[in-house]
Order: C-alpha cells, then sequence, then structure tokens
C-alpha cells in the first residue's frame, strides 16, 4: 500500500509538469499562429501590389508611380523575410514544446501504468490471504466436527 501512496504522489508532481507543459505548448502555439496569420496577411499584400504593379506596367502609368510600387513591393519583401524568420523561430519553439508535452504524456502514463499493476497485486495479494483465511477456517471447522 505505501508503494502506491509514494507512487501517486509522484503522478501528481507528473501530472502537474504535464500542464505546464502544455499551457507552454498552447502559448507557443497561438504564437506560431499569430506570426504565421501576419506573414500570410503580408504575402497577400505583396500579391495585390504585384498585381498593380503588373497593371502599371500595361498601362500608360508615370515611371514615378511604378518606381513606387518597386518599392513599396521591395519593403514588403523585407518584412516578409524577417516574418519568415520569426516563423521559423515559432514553429521551432512549438515543435520543441510539443515534445515536452509528449514526453510528459509519456511519463504520467508509464506511472498510471505502475500504480494499476502495483493496485492489481495488492487486490490480488488480498484474495489470496482471504483465501488461504477461509481455508483455514473450513480446515478448523471441520477438524472440530469431526472430533465431535
Amino acid at each position: 500500500m505505501s508503494q502506491t501512496v509514494s507512487l501517486t504522489k509522484v503522478l501528481h508532481i507528473r501530472e502537474n509538469e504535464k500542464k505546464i507543459a502544455q499551457k507552454a505548448f498552447l502559448s507557443s502555439q497561438e504564437a506560431f499562429e499569430e506570426v504565421a496569420t501576419k506573414l500570410y496577411h503580408l504575402l497577400k499584400k505583396k500579391e495585390s501590389a504585384e498585381a498593380s504593379y503588373d497593371e502599371f506596367i500595361q498601362q500608360a502609368t508615370p515611371i514615378e508611380r511604378i518606381k513606387e510600387q518597386i518599392a513599396y513591393i521591395e519593403k514588403l519583401n523585407t518584412e516578409i523575410n524577417m516574418l519568415q524568420r520569426e516563423v521559423h523561430f515559432a514553429r521551432n519553439q512549438m515543435e520543441k514544446n510539443q515534445q515536452v508535452l509528449s514526453d510528459a504524456y509519456i511519463e504520467v502514463k508509464k506511472f498510471e501504468t505502475i500504480i494499476d499493476k502495483r493496485k492489481q497485486e495488492e487486490l490480488n495479494e488480498l484474495v489470496k490471504k482471504e483465501k488461504a483465511f477461509l481455508d483455514e477456517i473450513s480446515i478448523n471447522q471441520y477438524l472440530s466436527n469431526k472430533n465431535r
């Protein structure tokens, strides 16, 4: 019985670690989604800016307007490159936290399995003792009835 009590304490510690890992993973997942969404919107802006640039090229547009559009596209490219690095970093953090969470789940499951096995062993031992006790009572009753 004392074995399962100490293991239960360790299980609670592992469950707390799992909850902390879960919070960290959810936080990193939200951060990744936020940065990825920014990148998506920036790519959409670039796509529409390039479409406008193509229209300007096809039409008789002042050269200054075309230069402005090229400068805007270059600025977007710079921002996209920075955001891609941020997305890469956020993805790595999220994957690292996911691995930590998976490890925590595995540890909790291990302890749950060990506790279940120990409880089953204790139950089997108790049943065995009860059977032995009942056998002893039966033998005593038989012997006491035989002597009459």
